[in-house]
């Protein structure tokens, strides 16, 4: 089954990070889209690690240089054109 986390909210990281553990455990795939302010969440380390697990990791440009303006991004910047793309190709769809 592959599964896409669409991360919107600053706060998303507390649930993130267990169910992508859940993800590796039970050998789940996975991928990840952040937009809005749940970009922020890109700034925890244990989140970035998490996401090096991931089949890929998309952020919103438009939402990365709102919220964290020149800050070099560690992950894929993308579009909504990217998130559209995702949600066809995911069997499941998580927001957070």
């Amino acid at each position: 089954m592959s599964l896409l986390f669409i991360v919107s909210t600053p706060g998303a990281g507390r649930l993130l990070l267990p169910l992508v553990a859940a993800c590796q455990r039970k050998g789940a795939r996975w991928s990840c889209f952040f937009t809005n302010d749940g970009v922020n969440n890109l700034a925890d380390p244990d989140i970035k690690e998490a996401t090096r697990c991931a089949l890929r990791v998309v952020v919103c440009e438009h939402s990365w240089a709102r919220y964290m303006g020149e800050k070099i991004c560690p992950v894929e910047l993308g579009s909504q054109t990217q998130n559209s793309i995702m949600v066809g190709e995911a069997e499941r769809i998580i927001s957070l």
